[in-house]
């Protein structure tokens, strides 16, 4: 495998106007653009047969090719530094055309960072945002999965070709995706992730988006490469504030505190700025008994521990179990991992 940047990949496509590929590698310009080690490589690997079959294959999988000059290729993205000048596509190109909001952070959130994430995709999505993220785990995975939930469209960019997904286990969810959304990826469909795609396809969250949000993320987080594309590209940043002793929360926190991001506490606030309608799904009231209120009044200021609610309650164990049952069936609570509750 080897990587031409935008400039030689652009100066070599225009002299591919004026002939065949196979002329084009035999030429002095290809020779004079490139290193001999990368001409010599390149010379070997191509196979005009292989590659006519490559996109007889990609046809029949619903794979789409964009070019730099298609009609549907992003055009907030021909403008930007390092642009792909190619991009692969399954689902729904109109989406390109219509805005676009990232939602980003840590692959490894903590329960606030779920709820909180959860929160603001369900109110933008409703709102008509089209939501974009990368499809790894965490909060990409969490941004996708609820938007697809509230019936809104989102846009996976993977670092990877589409017969790859990565992390495997979100293969099912790409296949949701192509269905009901856009995947898009600058890598041919059998090309396996690499630790630098990563980066480089946050470039592409960016590029498409209008703005970015970042719910929850850690210094070294990979969120990191996205926020400083943000900031190159003139794209609007947002950050949810979180506990100032999680490392969770050190990078929305910092970029708040520095100025990098506008605070937000919730999607009405995004919502305003872009003078979107406000479409939450109206909730039917419930009505509860007095243990169950009791419970809710507790969950009130967020996230809390079965020990807790048992202490503060003053139910018994068996009544406060009932409680919690009843109003997670009922969709009022959710259950997280450890033993803890939040109002939904």
């Amino acid at each position: 495998m080897f990587e031409l940047s935008v400039q030689k990949q652009e100066e070599l496509l225009s002299h591919l106007e004026e002939q065949t590929i196979e002329n084009l590698l035999e030429s002095d310009e290809c020779i004079n653009l490139l290193s001999a080690e990368t001409f010599h490589r390149m010379v070997k690997a191509y196979d005009r047969r292989a590659f006519e079959n490559s996109l007889s294959n990609m046809e029949k999988a619903g794979i789409k090719l964009l070019s730099y000059e298609s009609e549907d290729y992003p055009t907030k993205l021909k403008d930007l530094p390092e642009r792909p000048l190619l991009l692969y596509a399954k689902g729904d190109l109109s989406l390109l055309k219509q805005k676009c909001f990232a939602i980003v952070g840590t692959r490894m959130p903590s329960n606030y960072g779920k709820i909180v994430t959860e929160k603001f995709v369900d109110g933008l999505a409703q709102a008509g945002l089209v939501i974009v993220s990368g499809l790894c785990y965490g909060v990409d995975e969490i941004a996708h999965r609820k938007t697809l939930e509230v019936g809104g469209k989102t846009i996976a960019i993977v670092g990877s070709g589409f017969n790859n997904i990565y992390p495997s286990t979100n293969t099912p969810l790409s296949k949701e995706i192509e269905e009901k959304g856009l995947l898009l990826s600058e890598y041919p469909p059998s090309f396996k992730a690499k630790r630098y795609t990563f980066p480089k396809r946050n470039r592409i969250i960016i590029g498409i988006s209008d703005g970015v949000l970042i719910t929850e993320a850690g210094f070294k987080s990979g969120t990191v490469h996205t926020k400083e594309y943000a900031i190159e590209f003139g794209r609007d940043i947002f950050a949810v504030p979180g506990n100032i002793n999680s490392s969770k929360s050190d990078l929305p926190n910092h970029i708040i505190k520095t100025g990098q991001a506008e605070c937000v506490t919730g999607p009405e606030d995004i919502i305003e700025l872009y003078g979107l309608e406000k479409k939450f799904a109206e909730k039917k009231a419930v009505s509860v008994n007095l243990e169950e209120q009791v419970v809710l009044d507790l969950l009130k200021d967020g996230e809390k521990d079965f020990e807790y609610l048992l202490e503060k309650s003053q139910i018994s164990v068996k009544n406060l179990n009932v409680c919690l049952t009843t109003l997670e069936i009922r969709g009022l609570i959710r259950k997280l991992p450890g033993q803890f509750y939040a109002a939904t």
